[in-house]
């Protein structure tokens, strides 16, 4: 059994089909004069079936409703039919969004712009909660008396309590009057905020409060410096000085026990730097040391990873790898043995990504004390790490866990082992603990900017030691974090808003609800009616309904009132032109859309428009008789056009009929119809003469006519659009005598022309002349000949050469106006087969020719012969012999011949030598190359190419073309482009463009760090930085060629852009004009 036929279940008629169909009936309604209902339905397409499975709406098919919606599993891309997703953008933003997951997990900070580095330090105070508990406990009039310690302390409140994940630090970045816009340095942030809020803390009535900043940060080291002639120590080793962090230096270290070990060791003070000691009363060599004398519960490291290039005069960062350990003892390096443990455990990396210097981004690793576990702290993201600082076998080229060193109970301070031999994560398993002894890990990074390590707390610390910790107890029960509430002042401030946002939280979900529930109703509504929109009968009443209301219906949420108006002709009714553009409706759908919707009007099927009928089919009738008409026409022109027809009595413009013979035959006159004399018709409103290109065509009378009627038809108040020309028309006699006047002046022109070829016809022809010795010679602008030459020879259509200027003047030009001396040498000479003649005259700026030459053209061009500049060609032995019997106004100009002139075979004339009347003269010809050459170099957004070359030397090729000049009006492309020896790539530089900025240009296209570059033209080393490209002759169309060294290691430029503006905009500026550089506490309100 055959499968059944598909392919042409819902296959759409072809639409000339249906045109046919349409004309053949309006032809039968226009002959018989009435109208069926069986012609009703054929035009206005009510007969065909209801449409089933159709991808698009067919226009031809008024009961077809597919492709109104998409099928149950699609969607689109606006509208209705939107993914729910899409729908609800139109909302907002969801605030649950910013829901904190859990109250433990920490919330983020918002970058405000460039505050990276405030939020990273703010997030490491906040995650210590000894200094968290104690900034919670400042008595609430102290926080109204200092606006910085009031914003901070609901600054810590809000990453305490608030149930959003991410918190705005706005007001207290505002308070200490930062600018978000400018990255600042995080180690100077939290130097000068620890010292603001020490000042402000210092006026509470609460001792712990008052000296919390003392107790957690501060330390104390003595300059110890030793005689080592008598031993002693001097009198100032005695004494303190505080710190609140110990900077370490990183360059050429490799661990922290390594920087440890330098910023402890004794320094020997000999030479110049002697020390002065006052018991041996003498200057004697003697030794230097820091010695650290107490250490803080909160030990923070500043890596030194900026150092300053005198060279420069900038800073660089130094991205080597620096171990660090996870547990640290510091007790063997205290100065004195001390009965407490003073182990310290890893709390806070603050990591500083980038290789510049005043850019980059901060971001901060802290491990939260309650629970051991770390999280990265990345302004508004905040993600979990486990149990390590950068995470659980991630891997990243910044950090990673190097190993983990045995450490025996003999040697707790032993130095971590080599760091530097990898740098990317790489986590090891866990610490192992045995009987001989422990494992500490150690860990490694490249960007670690500051260390924060926390005192552990011991059972035997907490004996001896009154550890801040355990004194401060902040009332109430367990809550957020380490089981504390909020104090009342701060907690209510925290409830509200904690209401307010729940409250939004709530109010958008009821929104969305609302939303979901509506599209879902309105899905429901569209699918419902358009399943009862079909019209099953020929017979069943209906009404017609606009295809672009009904679309915008179906696809809209929120759909606007019925509109029909569109299909609506002027008699009120619906035209059988408009069946494309509706659709036919059940009685009941249309009862439910215009009770719903309202709109209108109603249109059923009683108000199909008769009267549009009739005329329709009498416009049918009429297409018929006008296609028939023209298409006799055209073949009428075609005879005319290929000469079968010779019987034409009125003219036509010829390329006018030929285009009107290709043109598809239409059914009504168009635009293009109109015009038929246009282009033959003068501006008298005459028959133009055939010489001025107005070619025409004699056409018989019923073709003129035909032609005639369609013009008028198409431009009816135009009374020139269609002049009629009759054959025995006469031609424009005006247009007529202009012609006979310019074709009597171009025969002038050209007879003259001719003559003045023949008068000279070597310099004509562009031939060399030949020369001969002691005759008497003119010399002539070259350019001025060129011109003649293209003027002499043009003819025919080829008339657009310029005619050249009056020779006077041109002459006068060649002489400077102070000494009326030659500006220009005169050309080289050569040797070529025993014949002396000019080197090369399309080259040179002046051109000899002989002297019958010169009086022809003083009277062909207005030139006064006695004004001439001469030249006389003589033997260099006759000009020596004679020199002093020479006229002093005719100056000496001798040829250097080429090596293919010396070995001619023709007889030898050594050295021709040009004697020049007026002469030469030397200083202003010097003046005036000066001042081109500056004007050469004045140039501005010109091309110059460099190339890189791979290897140690340069190919011959680049070396020629380095030092060769190139063309500068040439275009050139941008775009590197691969050579056989590397890769070139055009540049648009200045004369002022400096080196360096050259040098920046190269990085950027060329990927050669600055420092690298070998820069070249030819084979001479272009250096001197500050120097401009005019200072160093390097002209447009240059090529230079550059190496690259590979000394520097590479780095981005976008560092070395940012460094440069950085240092423009305010350098070193830091933080100046903020709170953090007052020297009393922020004002009281």
């Amino acid at each position: 059994m055959s499968p059944p036929a598909t392919r042409g279940k819902n296959k759409r008629n072809r639409q000339g089909d249906n045109v046919n169909i349409t004309s053949e009936i309006l032809r039968k309604i226009h002959a018989s004069g009435r109208v069926t209902d069986g012609d009703v339905n054929q035009l206005y397409m009510i007969w065909k079936p209801v449409c089933q499975g159709c991808r698009v709406n067919t226009k031809d098919n008024p009961n077809c409703f597919c492709g109104l919606i998409p099928p149950p599993s699609g969607s689109r891309k606006s509208g209705l039919w939107q993914k729910m997703p899409d729908i609800l953008q139109a909302l907002g933003s969801d605030p649950v969004k910013d829901l904190r997951n859990t109250d433990e997990t920490p919330a983020g900070l918002t970058n405000l712009g460039a505050t990276c580095y405030a939020n990273s330090v703010l997030q490491c105070l906040y995650m210590n909660a000894s200094f968290r508990e104690i900034v919670f406990s400042v008595e609430p009039d102290l926080l109204n008396e200092q606006p910085v310690l009031n914003q901070f302390a609901r600054l810590f409140a809000q990453l305490h309590a608030s149930k959003m994940a991410v918190i705005d630090p706005a007001p207290f970045i505002m308070t200490l009057e930062l600018d978000n816009a400018v990255q600042q340095d995080g180690h100077e942030f939290l130097t000068l905020l620890l010292s603001l809020l020490e000042r402000c803390l210092n006026n509470s009535k609460i001792s712990k409060v008052k000296t919390v900043v003392q107790d957690l940060f501060r330390g104390s080291v003595s300059q110890v410096t030793t005689c080592s002639n008598c031993g002693r120590d001097s009198d100032a080793s005695s004494k303190t000085e505080d710190f609140y962090e110990l900077e370490l230096n990183v360059k050429g270290l490799k661990s922290l026990d390594e920087s440890l070990d330098q910023y402890l060791s004794v320094e020997q003070l000999h030479g110049e730097n002697q020390y002065n000691c006052e018991l041996c009363k003498s200057t004697v060599d003697a030794t230097h040391r820091i010695r650290l004398r107490t250490l803080p519960d909160v030990l923070n490291f500043q890596l030194k990873r900026y150092e300053f290039l005198p060279k420069t005069t900038t800073r660089k960062k130094i991205t080597s790898a620096f171990g660090f350990p996870g547990e640290l003892d510091m007790g063997l390096r205290l100065s004195e043995p001390s009965q407490l443990e003073w182990i310290y455990d890893l709390s806070a990396v603050l990591i500083h990504k980038g290789t510049a210097v005043n850019s980059g981004h901060y971001i901060a690793h802290i491990k939260d004390e309650n629970t051991g576990q770390w999280w990265v702290f990345d302004d508004e993201h905040v993600s979990n790490l486990g149990h390590r600082p950068f995470g659980e076998g991630s891997s990243s080229s910044t950090a990673k866990v190097v190993h983990n060193d045995t450490v025996l109970p003999s040697c707790a301070g032993a130095t971590p082992a080599d760091t530097s031999r990898s740098s990317v994560d790489a986590v090891l398993p866990q610490s192992l603990e045995s009987n001989v002894g422990s494992h500490k890990e150690s860990f490694s990074s490249i960007d670690a900017y500051r260390l924060m390590y926390n005192l552990k707390r011991t059972r035997k610390n907490d004996d001896k030691r009154n550890h801040i910790a355990n004194i401060i107890q902040l009332e109430g029960h367990k809550g957020l974090h380490n089981g504390f509430h909020l104090p009342p002042h701060l907690s209510e401030d925290i409830k509200d808003v904690n209401a307010v946002y729940l409250a939004v939280c709530e109010e958008y979900k009821l929104k969305k609800e609302r939303e979901v529930h509506h599209v879902a109703e309105r899905r429901q509504e569209v699918r419902s009616i358009l399943s009862e929109a079909p019209v099953r009968s020929l017979e069943e009443p209906f009404y017609w309904v606009s295809t672009a209301w009904l679309r915008q219906w179906a696809d809209n949420v929120i759909p606007g009132a019925i509109d029909n108006k569109p299909i609506q002709c002027s008699h009120g009714e619906v035209p059988v032109s408009k069946v494309g553009s509706m659709k036919r409706l059940s009685v009941k759908t249309w009862g439910i859309l215009f009770s719903k919707y309202d709109g209108g009007p109603a249109l059923s099927n009683s108000n199909c428009c008769m009267t549009c009928l009739i005329d329709s089919a009498q416009s049918v009738v009429s297409a018929d008789s006008y296609r028939d008409q023209r298409t006799l026409m055209r073949d009428l022109a075609n005879d005319v056009i290929t000469k079968k027809c010779s019987d034409g009595t009125y003219f036509v413009s010829k390329t006018w009929l030929q285009q009107w013979v290709r043109r598809k035959n239409i059914d009504a006159p168009s635009e293009a119809d109109a015009g038929p004399t246009a282009s033959i018709r003068c501006r008298h409103g005459q028959l133009r003469p055939k010489q001025t290109g107005a070619k025409r065509l004699l056409v018989p009378e019923k073709l003129w006519l035909f032609l005639y009627k369609d013009a008028v038809a198409v431009k009816p108040d135009d009374p020139l659009g269609c002049t009629t020309f009759p054959s025995d028309s006469e031609l424009c006699p005006e247009c007529s005598d202009e012609l006979s006047e310019v074709a009597c002046f171009e025969d002038s022109i050209r007879e003259m022309k001719l003559k003045h070829r023949q008068n000279h016809e070597r310099l004509a022809t562009g031939k060399s002349i030949p020369l001969s010795l002691n005759c008497t010679y003119y010399l002539m602008p070259s350019s001025w000949l060129t011109k003649w030459r293209n003027y002499t020879s043009a003819s025919g259509k080829n008339t657009s050469s310029v005619e050249p200027e009056v020779l006077d003047p041109v002459i006068d030009a060649l002489k400077c106006e102070q000494h009326s001396r030659l500006l220009e040498r005169p050309p080289y000479l050569m040797n070529k087969r025993g014949m002396l003649i000019q080197k090369s005259s399309s080259t040179d700026a002046l051109t000899i020719i002989t002297e019958n030459d010169w009086n022809s053209f003083c009277e062909e061009w207005g030139g006064n012969k006695e004004k001439g500049i001469m030249a006389i060609i003589e033997s260099s032995d006759v000009t020596e012999s004679n020199l002093s019997g020479c006229r002093e106004d005719v100056s000496l100009c001798k040829d250097h011949p080429s090596s293919q002139d010396e070995a001619s075979n023709g007889p030898e004339i050594r050295q021709p030598v040009i004697r020049t009347s007026p002469e030469i003269c030397e200083d202003c010809i010097g003046e005036r190359k000066s001042h081109e050459l500056a004007k050469k170099l004045n140039y501005f957004n010109e091309d110059i190419s460099v190339s890189l070359v791979r290897g140690k030397e340069a190919p011959r090729s680049i070396l020629e073309a380095s030092s060769a000049t190139s063309e500068t009006d040439r275009r050139a492309s941008k775009r590197p482009r691969k050579t056989s020896y590397g890769t070139s790539v055009n540049l648009k530089v200045s004369g002022s463009t400096s080196l360096y900025r050259l040098k920046m240009m190269i990085w950027e296209s060329l990927g050669v760090v600055k420092e690298n570059q070998i820069l070249h033209k030819g084979s001479v080393i272009i250096d001197q930085e500050s120097a401009t490209l005019a200072d160093l002759s390097i002209f447009p169309g240059d090529k230079l060629w550059v190496q690259d060294s590979e000394i520097h290691e590479h780095r981005d430029i976008a560092d070395e852009i940012a460094d440069q503006k950085a240092n423009a905009q305010d350098p070193e500026k830091g933080f100046w004009g903020t709170l953090l550089t007052t020297t009393t506490a922020s004002p009281v309100v």
